[in-house]
């Protein structure tokens, strides 16, 4: 980690073109905001990184204090010093060097913010050469020198021509800040402070101003729904493959969902189609294809094809089979193959799941719990009204309804209905002719 370097993180703008009233660092990738991947990065680095925020404040810093302590947050006075040279009138940094980067890019990695120490000039500024770069302003370089920037607008044809563009993260001397962020002026069209005309101000005072040729990959905003699904498949490639060289077996990987907080322990098996999400662990075991698991741990299990297991769902030594969806339930060495739903329930060892079960566990107004001790046979189609509590070895009859209620051990719970025969109804309620 250094301790020379100071990194500024803009995330104050509205981003109206993601046409959304979440402000635009706000918005998920691979499950996390995509502001949280750029203080990631930072954060590998310095452990001074400022936040400047202006639009939702108080959402964005409440979203990234879930994951980060000891960020500096500065509030832009946006309304009357909008821009990104506004942004930087608050921000005081701890070190000499001084790094400027977008919350709106996630891609960015440390390697990548490396480099920008590796330059002693006054400015070192990203640049992107693109095939195609109308729409962008123009940085023109002479001699390993940054000249100008100029925008398309104000461009000469020949100015048109290049196509090195700026990348829009910097990195400053802090002396250079201090000098010219006052004297930064909104005269402009859009009556804007812009960081961009720091770098004509210290160009006019001969002051050295470095390009960094960058990725664009990495370097380019997200602006857009678009973008934003772009940048996610880009993300969700680099989780897979970590998790790959980590020993994790991936089947068809690009059809694989998974997001930034899933953990995996040893050599795990997942299939395709499959979807892991929040803070789920997956430890020894084998996730098969098109199953669902979120915000829960997995520990020498299976479970799927097409299984789904909701939030705070606990699996020890469990086979959980299709069509079984379990909620904030803990079972441990438990079968359930087929068909069931297993909700706010804690199941022990042994005990076999049949298919169609389903635990009632809300009444309209209130969830409750199901027990269910060790070696329990429960029979398909079986409803477990809860709040119930099944002790050991306890037999309980297919299609039984269990009432709310103890049962004790070695028992056999059985509840049917008499079966009535009534002859000649079928002929009676089709007709004899068929």
């Amino acid at each position: 980690m250094s301790n020379s370097l100071s990194i500024v993180i803009l995330a104050a703008g509205k981003g109206s073109r993601m046409k959304s009233p979440k402000a635009k660092v706000l918005h998920e990738i691979c499950g996390r905001e995509m502001l949280y991947y750029s203080i990631k990065a930072a954060r590998e680095i310095t452990d001074d990184v400022i936040v400047v925020v202006a639009h939702q404040k108080d959402a964005v810093i409440a979203a990234m204090e879930k994951y980060y302590t000891g960020l500096t947050f500065v509030t832009q006075d946006a309304e009357n010093f909008p821009g990104t040279g506004g942004a930087m009138m608050g921000v005081q940094p701890k070190y000499d060097d001084v790094l400027v980067l977008n919350g709106d890019m996630p891609l960015i990695e440390r390697s990548s913010i490396e480099k920008f120490l590796a330059n002693p000039a006054d400015i070192v500024m990203s640049v992107i050469p693109l095939d195609n770069p109308s729409g962008y302003g123009r940085v023109v370089i002479e001699n390993g020198q940054v000249l100008r920037i100029v925008e398309e607008k104000d461009a000469s044809e020949e100015e048109k021509a290049i196509n090195t563009v700026n990348a829009g993260v910097y990195a400053f001397k802090h002396h250079v800040l201090q000098t010219y962020i006052p004297r930064l002026s909104n005269a402009n069209a859009q009556g804007e402070y812009y960081l961009t005309d720091v770098i004509e101000m210290a160009r006019a005072d001969a002051l050295s101003i470095a390009p960094l040729y960058v990725e664009e990959i990495e370097f380019k905003g997200v602006n857009s729904k678009n973008d934003l699904a772009q940048s996610e498949i880009i993300m969700m490639d680099r989780i897979r493959r970590t998790w790959m060289d980590a020993g994790v077996i991936m089947q068809l990987p690009h059809t694989i969902y998974i997001e930034e907080g899933v953990q995996f322990e040893g050599e795990c098996i997942v299939e395709n189609g499959v979807r892991l999400c929040g803070n789920t662990l997956i430890s020894h075991s084998h996730i098969k294809a098109h199953s669902v698991i979120e915000e829960s741990v997995v520990r020498n299990s299976d479970v799927g094809p097409i299984a789904h297991l909701r939030p705070l769902s606990v699996l020890e030594g469990t086979h959980i089979g299709n069509f079984v969806e379990v909620k904030k339930s803990t079972l441990t060495g438990v079968k359930a193959g087929h068909l069931s739903y297993l909700g706010d329930a804690t199941i022990d060892e042994g005990s076999n799941i049949g298919a169609g079960t389903i635990t009632c566990n809300y009444d309209g107004i209130k969830k409750y719990q199901t027990i269910i001790g060790k070696n329990v046979f429960v029979g398909s189609d079986t409803q477990l009204v809860a709040p119930v509590e099944i002790a050991d070895n306890v037999m309980i009859a297919a299609g039984t309804t269990v009432t709310a209620g103890k049962y004790e051990s070695d028992i056999l719970i059985l509840s049917r209905t008499t079966i009535k025969k009534i002859p000649g109804f079928f002929s009676r309620f089709f007709g004899k002719g068929n």
